[in-house]
């Protein structure tokens, strides 16, 4: 039981991982390799705002989110729209931007045990003999309340219905009157904020580092490519296969060989099913 309830947890955050860069890369075709990035300046900018502007974790959490997407929004104006449409050179600028923030946070010097979130000081709850803490079920909540928004979203709003038409056919959006660039600015602005509501929810259970940047973005794109880049649903049977594929082979082989699992499951996706297990457009696998 205690496998079973814990490789349920780690699943549900591996989709919160995943959520955003899947958003963004669904909609715009933007690979956002600033997503781990994102991950911990979120995290780093909630500290801040706790430690020396003296706000309550409650009041910082949603501000550093909404730092994220303005900085993922300013990314896109700023950083990519010179090369939009080209695949490789956004890569590229998301990988060097990333790898910039992250450098940057390491030489502010913001690493070490004392850089860490509050966990919710609120009881746990015993499942089936198996304790778990009220930090991994708010994990849960939000991770589950987020799939489900995003779904009901993109399937049920004005703006939702314009991001699934450029995700389906650019050229159709753009004659019907969608802006491609301001959809492209959203998608990787809302993305980028979806990362930040991933770092204020996860973060606490563990201190911040920059490394941890480089191991989001592995499992966001592990999870984006085996469930298929457009689906929102193969997104989370995807975090399921991989969270209980972590926890079977650290069980049975050795807890080092977690972090192998993602990286074995995207080499194995793309050498079989280049769109994923639910992907269903031949264009998502050229850009795989």
């Amino acid at each position: 039981m205690y496998l079973l309830v814990y490789a349920i947890v780690d699943s549900v955050k591996l989709a919160l991982f995943a959520v955003g860069f899947s958003l963004t890369y669904g909609i715009s075709g933007i690979a956002n390799f600033t997503h781990g990035a994102l991950y911990v300046l979120t995290g780093f900018a909630a500290w801040n705002l706790m430690h020396h502007l003296g706000l309550p974790f409650w009041a910082a959490a949603p501000v550093a989110v909404v730092l994220a997407g303005l900085m993922g929004f300013a990314m896109y104006w700023g950083l990519l729209l010179r090369v939009r449409g080209i695949a490789l050179a956004e890569l590229v600028v998301t990988f060097a931007a990333g790898v910039a923030i992250l450098e940057f946070l390491t030489w502010l010097g913001f690493y070490g045990i004392r850089y860490s979130l509050p966990v919710v000081d609120l009881p746990g709850l015993e499942i089936g003999g198996t304790f778990v803490d009220a930090q991994r079920l708010l994990v849960v909540a939000v991770g589950v309340a987020l799939v489900v928004a995003l779904y009901l979203f993109v399937h049920h709003t004005k703006i939702g219905l314009a991001f699934r038409g450029m995700a389906q056919n650019e050229r159709t959006a753009l004659s019907v009157g969608i802006e491609s660039d301001w959809i492209g600015s959203l998608a990787l602005a809302m993305g980028s904020a979806l990362a930040g509501v991933a770092a204020v929810v996860v973060l606490p259970l563990g201190m911040m580092e920059a490394t941890i940047g480089t191991r989001v973005l592995i499992y966001a794109l592990a999870v984006a490519i085996i469930g298929g880049l457009e689906s929102t649903w193969g997104m989370v049977v995807a975090s399921f296969i991989l969270g209980f594929g972590q926890h079977l082979a650290a069980n049975l082989i050795g807890p080092k060989w977690m972090v192998i699992v993602p990286l074995a499951a995207i080499v194995l996706v793309l050498v079989i099913r280049p769109s994923g297990l639910f992907g269903r457009f031949k264009e998502l696998e050229e850009r795989v």
